[in-house]
């Protein structure tokens, strides 16, 4: 999203409506690509017209209005004019500052967006990109960083979206109960992604980006809705709000992170552990080990320890160990490593390390935990070494901060 100076009230704002009014344009006229590049547009102009504060009584039937012209503006100018133009002036928007002929509220035309992004005729890795632009109001370079790939090759990647999106004729409308079903997991990826972008930012100023953490809550709060009976909807659910109720912990006043030994617990928000851990008991045990649940009952082991040496490490363990033979990655390697060191030893947690220097090599994360360990072992010229080459890697601006305060301070 292309907001011009930085306004992050602003950005919240039309992060928050973007996906409502896109909604509301491909419920109405079909072509998600022409509608999702007007929207883009209108929230340029957006960007531009309020950044003084003048932001209008209903800037959702603003939005719509102008997204709505630049609609028309682009069939115009298409070789199909005169049938394009037939259809438009049957649409005509009214005009700005005036509000929108009886804008629905469309409670379900997110989650709908969301499931037409996740449509069976794109790849994996395109159904996650097109939908945290459309849904999740994530802009390209957020999105290229998440996968670790230029932004240029992540725009082309959006754009062929788009197109396919229009080569397969998806209609906007729910898909039924069976094809759902298929799209299920990567609609939970795709909300887990905008998730963990809000709770750990890849990059900016911010550690934490609250819009987003809301944002993927509320969506998967919608889906549990419609998904009642999918325990790995309620698994998501429950692994963000226990996640997300350290949030007021996790930083200083100053912005500097604050690790999850070293926060003050009574910080965290008890009303968002409670309901997460009633919603874990509830899909636990059903539907075999899903990799979200089981995510989920870590956080629990978590949220349940009053202070940080009461935490279960062996149970942690054991729960690592089952998810990396359910859903392996690197990253649950990396977590896991640290849950060995917490049980036998920092040195059984490096050993466990060795194997991922090609995997995440290129990320802060693997450097950041080998510096935590190492500094366990008390080798800290070694640790220094990590702190400092993580510091390097990370796009945060405050864990690159935090990384180079712990780097001084593993220093001889």
């Amino acid at each position: 999203m292309a907001v011009a100076p930085r306004d992050p009230a602003l950005e919240d704002l039309l992060r928050t409506l973007a996906p409502q009014v896109l909604g509301v344009l491909v419920r109405r006229h079909g072509q998600f690509a022409e509608c999702e590049d007007a929207v883009q547009e209108a929230l340029l102009e957006a960007a531009l017209a309020w950044r003084s504060g003048s932001i209008p009584d209903n800037p959702r039937a603003w939005l719509l209005t102008v997204a709505g012209r630049r609609l028309v503006d682009q069939w115009r100018s298409e070789a199909a004019r005169r049938s394009r133009e037939e259809r438009a002036a049957a649409l005509e928007p009214t005009p700005p500052g005036e509000p929108a002929s009886s804008p629905p509220q469309d409670a379900d035309d997110t989650l709908t967006l969301l499931f037409l992004c996740c449509h069976p005729a794109l790849s994996a890795p395109s159904q996650l990109a097109l939908t945290l632009r459309a849904v999740g109001g994530l802009t390209t370079a957020e999105i290229a960083s998440a996968f670790l790939v230029p932004e240029a090759t992540m725009g082309q990647r959006i754009s062929r979206a788009k197109q396919g999106i229009k080569k397969a004729g998806a209609r906007f409308a729910l898909p039924d109960p069976g094809e759902r079903k298929v799209r299920l997991a990567v609609v939970l990826h795709v909300l887990y992604l905008i998730f963990n972008e809000g709770y750990a930012a890849s990059s900016g100023p911010s550690m934490q980006r609250e819009e987003l953490t809301a944002e993927a809550i509320r969506l998967a709060r919608l889906l549990r809705s419609v998904l009642p009976d999918e325990p790995e909807t309620g698994g998501l659910l429950a692994l963000m709000l226990l996640t997300d109720s350290r949030r007021r912990a996790r930083t200083l006043p100053d912005g500097m992170p604050v690790p999850l030994a070293e926060q003050d617990r009574g910080l965290w928000d008890r009303e968002q552990i409670r309901e997460g851990l009633a919603l874990l008991d509830s899909v636990l045990g059903t539907g075999g080990a899903g990799p979200y649940r089981l995510q989920a009952a870590i956080a629990a082991v978590h949220a349940e320890a009053a202070v940080a040496e009461d935490t279960d490490w062996p149970q942690i363990l054991a729960l690592y160990t089952v998810l990396e033979a359910v859903a392996p990655s690197p990253v649950v390697t990396l977590n896991r490593a640290v849950a060995v060191a917490m049980v036998n030893g920092p040195e059984a947690g490096l050993a466990l390390l060795a194997g991922l220097d090609g995997e995440l090599a290129q990320t802060h994360r693997l450097d950041a935990v080998r510096g935590h360990l190492l500094e366990m072992t008390g080798d800290r010229a070694a640790a220094q070494a990590c702190f400092i080459a993580a510091a390097k890697k990370t796009g945060s601006l405050q864990e690159r901060n935090y990384l180079s305060w712990k780097a001084a301070g593993s220093g001889p």
